[in-house]
């Protein structure tokens, strides 16, 4: 790494994303995601809930025993014996963070928790103060951050790194912000914060109305240098930032984001592919980066741009997010170039333009039909027009 920012890339991919209704993970697939995911190398990995059930603790725990170079994570609500759980999931992991949270919204204060200010004020502090008695990692989380007062909120976060905390995680829960106002906000929060420079600032966004991603982004440029997120957006409701979005974001725009990340983003299809496999839940194919449509081009203009020079129309480079092999998808909006280059590659050259132009017609014909444009066709159609031979 350079000495530029890091950008730390928090993934949570094992315990939010399982949240998916229907997604739950066994203790063997958590273990197969986390050996994918140091692979990855992503910064910190969020094995599990250890209080929720005997099936997460023991997931945190063998998680712990196979990653060797990543941090293992382990949540906790702000509750002693929550945190004695995480601490003991923990203990075979090499590099551990236990992390421990509280909501701070009014709204959920009062109906959820029944508790005043200064309650969960001082139970944010014991609760870190706890913590750091066994683990020197603590990140502590300010549920429904987004929504909560942001003097109140300064004021927690501000006794709980003094209290020993050293990641603090502002989350959007429900995904009700919008990125003008987010970024603008933890920018906020964190001048506000006497004590800031002691700890990392994160952000946790839901994609509740399709804006974890721009709400994370726009909370690294006002300060944030941690992202939680999870392979292909999974977790609750309407799941969470995209690891890959982020990643990619942050790789392809380093004018607007000049920060290192550790990630190898070539590791992010097969990664996608795998959770995907595991949950069940399958990629809509025009899902950025990592959806199978992400860099195929079937509008002839689009195609013909590429063609004759690739970042016409790409931003990224497919191979390097891991995708491999053509991209140029025949359909009825196709031109001339992409068909003419996908026979050549198929054997197929044209000896001149009246013969392209018939066996064009009637790939639009059958375009036009719906019927398979796939190579068998296309073969069929280059021996029936007699097309020569390329030269090798």
């Amino acid at each position: 790494m350079s000495n530029r920012d890091k950008l730390v890339i928090f993934d949570t991919t094992l315990r939010d994303g399982e949240q998916s209704p229907g997604a739950t993970m066994s203790v063997k697939e958590k273990i197969e995601l986390a050996l994918l995911l140091e692979q990855l190398n992503v910064d910190v990995i969020e094995a599990g809930f250890a209080m929720a059930s005997e099936g997460d603790f023991k997931a945190v725990s063998e998680v712990g025993k196979v990653i060797k170079n990543t941090r293992v994570c382990c949540l906790a609500r702000a509750k002693e014996r929550d945190i004695d759980a995480a601490v003991a999931a923990l203990l075979p992991a090499p590099l551990k963070r236990l992390h421990t949270f509280i909501a701070t919204s009014d709204i959920h204060m009062k109906y959820k928790l029944n508790m005043t200010r200064n309650t969960v004020l001082e139970t944010a502090v014991q609760s870190v103060r706890y913590a750091r008695r066994f683990v020197d990692d603590v990140e502590f989380s300010v549920e429904d951050g987004g929504r909560s007062d942001p003097d109140f909120l300064a004021q927690v976060i501000e006794r709980v790194i003094s209290a020993g905390a050293r990641t603090i995680n502002i989350p959007d829960t429900v995904g009700y912000c919008v990125p003008h106002s987010f970024g603008q906000f933890i920018g906020s929060i964190i001048e506000k914060v006497s004590n800031a420079d002691q700890a990392i600032f994160s952000v946790h966004c839901h994609n509740d109305l399709g804006l974890a991603t721009a709400n994370s982004l726009a909370a690294i440029e006002h300060g944030a240098r941690q992202v939680e997120c999870t392979i292909n957006g999974l977790g609750e409701r309407a799941g969470n930032a995209a690891l890959e979005e982020i990643v990619m974001a942050v790789n392809t725009r380093q004018d607007l984001f000049p920060f290192d990340i550790a990630v190898d983003p070539q590791h992010l299809v097969a990664l996608s592919k795998k959770v995907s496999q595991v949950t069940g839940f399958a990629v809509q194919p025009n899902k950025a980066i990592v959806g199978r449509n992400a860099f195929a081009h079937e509008a002839g203009i689009h195609q013909d741009g590429i063609l004759k020079h690739r970042e016409t129309y790409e931003i990224m480079r497919a191979e390097d997010v891991g995708w491999y092999g053509q991209q140029i998808v025949l359909g009825k909006h196709s031109g001339r170039n992409a068909f003419a280059t996908r026979m050549r590659l198929l054997g197929y050259e044209f000896d001149s333009h009246q013969q392209l132009d018939q066996a064009f017609a009637q790939f639009k014909q059958q375009a036009d039909r719906g019927e398979r444009l796939d190579d068998v066709f296309l073969t069929s159609l280059g021996d029936a027009l007699r097309v020569p031979m390329a030269r090798v």
